[in-house]
């Protein structure tokens, strides 16, 4: 129970750093639920958002488990609450003023300001993953053999999720 009060304030936080994606969030989410709290090492977040990319839904379903960990059934509610919450209502807040805003000159420029910082945010993300998931030449292949497929093609990213983790159970015993 005395955890719920920082699982609400560290999920409510990284709610506002989502833009882009749950990934964009993910370098401050390793620090605050890894390193600063420690309610899980950096080894079961990886697997914790690599499961959340197979399971339907949004992916960032996998703040639940966290705060499960952190701080039992009511910590679990209260990440979820706390991460889906402030930006439901953001999102909501903003999506009605933008559309009053339809003829302001300055919508399309910041609209095309916010596209790099997402991709910033992303790819900040995705590097703070793969300095944890990627540890050795068959990693780095299985990451890049997964880059090339799904620029190449249309294929599902879950089947692929599932041929990694078969290659694994062959591959790292």
């Amino acid at each position: 129970m005395s955890e719920v009060p920082a699982i609400i304030r560290v999920f409510a936080y990284l709610s506002l750093l989502t833009v882009g994606g749950g990934m964009a969030a993910f370098p401050e989410m390793k620090t605050l639920t890894v390193e600063t709290h420690n309610w899980l090492s950096f080894d079961q977040l990886v697997h914790l958002y690599s499961v959340g990319q197979l399971a339907p839904g949004p992916n960032m379903m996998m703040i639940v488990p966290i705060g499960d960990w952190a701080g039992g059934p009511l910590g679990a509610i209260a990440a979820l609450v706390a991460f889906f919450g402030p930006t439901a209502g953001l999102t909501y807040a903003v999506g009605r003023w933008w559309q009053k805003l339809e003829a302001w000159p300055w919508r399309a420029s910041i609209q095309s300001g916010l596209a790099p910082v997402s991709i910033g945010l992303l790819l900040a993300g995705c590097f703070t993953m793969a300095k944890g998931a990627i540890f050795g030449i068959d990693t780095a292949a299985i990451a890049v053999g997964v880059l090339l497929v799904l620029m190449q093609t249309r294929m599902n990213p879950a089947l692929l999720v599932i041929a990694a983790a078969i290659v694994g159970i062959f591959s790292f015993q």
